[in-house]
């Protein structure tokens, strides 16, 4: 298929330039980059040897018609600028922000500016989604921390062993996670041997989505406190998430409903009991680690769940929903191991 690529020069739009140049269905044939048009690939993403020579392309709306298929990978806000003027015979998936959510009020409140609607919801492991997914052509892909929150959850949730009222989220991103843009507190020499807290507090914009996504299942109003972590490494997201019991339960049992839940979803492991999960274990994968704890003193559940924020988190995941939109096999492409 004809596959274009929007927004090549970010670190996701890199990720989705690496990993759709080996794919055996998609045909990359367009690669744009907005301020970075005219630049050679190579000079941006040096890794890219088989795209010596050629250049970024400006952003045009004839080119991304002629494509089968298009990755959106820009800043919140420039999808919606796109979309409208993108043939309905093209399939969209938009790795930012724009379509994620459903309320207006909520977008406003932690994205700002105008609302531009919702598109299917592309986490393929959230039971039902699947054929969701396969029957859209406009899909919104979670963002990173989304899917390692959403996914630590689902099983409890779907189980209602857990009190969606009193879920506690403390996560920790690689810097790639902030994007490509030159910021201070970004710099190698700020970041490195240092850990901090950012968007403190319960504003941090994936909030709403993974709030969004769990009343999904549960049918019911979900409230998480997330703290997120500023980590010093390049890619990876550590996600620690505890709730409080609705019931007693001992370890086996709530391991084996997290088994069971993701016994159909290939890139989710959930991990023998006394292993945990590590970062390093899943980069530059579209794997999931996950480990499941019972707290008896507080009864709280308590999982490690651990991403690629660059691939499950973003382009895996990307390729992932592509897949089944398209009617390939789910995993096609995306069968790396981990770099560790």
């Amino acid at each position: 298929m004809k596959t274009g690529i929007v927004g090549g020069s970010g670190y996701a739009g890199g990720e989705l330039i690496k990993l759709l140049s080996v794919h055996p269905k998609f045909e990359i044939t367009y690669i744009s980059a907005g301020t970075s048009a005219g630049e050679e690939i190579t000079s941006i993403h040096p890794h890219l040897f088989s795209f010596a020579g050629q250049k970024f392309s400006a952003t045009n709306l004839k080119d991304i018609n002629e494509c089968e298929i298009v990755f959106l990978a820009l800043p919140h806000g420039e999808s919606a600028k796109l979309v409208n003027e993108i043939s309905k015979e093209v399939k969209v998936v938009d790795l930012g922000a724009d379509f994620r959510l459903s309320s207006r009020d909520k977008w406003q409140k932690y994205y700002g500016g105008n609302h531009a609607g919702k598109f299917t919801y592309g986490l393929p492991e959230i039971h039902g989604n699947r054929d969701l997914i396969a029957k859209t052509n406009r899909l919104a892909n979670p963002g990173c921390y989304a899917t390692a929150i959403s996914l630590a959850c689902a099983p409890a949730l779907d189980a209602g062993i857990i009190e969606g009222s009193d879920i506690v989220v403390v996560a920790a991103s690689g810097t790639t996670g902030a994007g490509r843009t030159a910021k201070v507190n970004l710099l190698g020499s700020e970041v490195m041997n240092s850990l901090t807290s950012y968007k403190f507090g319960g504003v941090h914009q994936h909030t709403p989505e993974i709030e969004e996504v769990l009343s999904g299942i549960t049918g019911s109003e979900i409230r998480i406190s997330f703290t997120p972590i500023l980590a010093p490494m390049p890619r990876g997201i550590l996600a620690t998430v505890t709730a409080k019991l609705s019931k007693d339960m001992r370890i086996e049992e709530a391991h084996k409903i997290y088994r069971d839940y993701f016994t159909e979803s290939d890139f989710v492991e959930v991990l023998p009991l006394g292993k945990l999960p590590q970062t390093s274990s899943v980069n530059g994968t579209n794997k999931v680690a996950m480990q499941i704890a019972v707290d008896e003193h507080t009864k709280r559940i308590v999982v490690s769940c651990a991403i690629d924020n660059l691939g499950k988190g973003a382009a895996g995941q990307a390729i992932q929903n592509a897949n089944l939109m398209c009617g390939f096999i789910e995993g096609a492409g995306l069968w790396q191991i981990g770099v560790k």
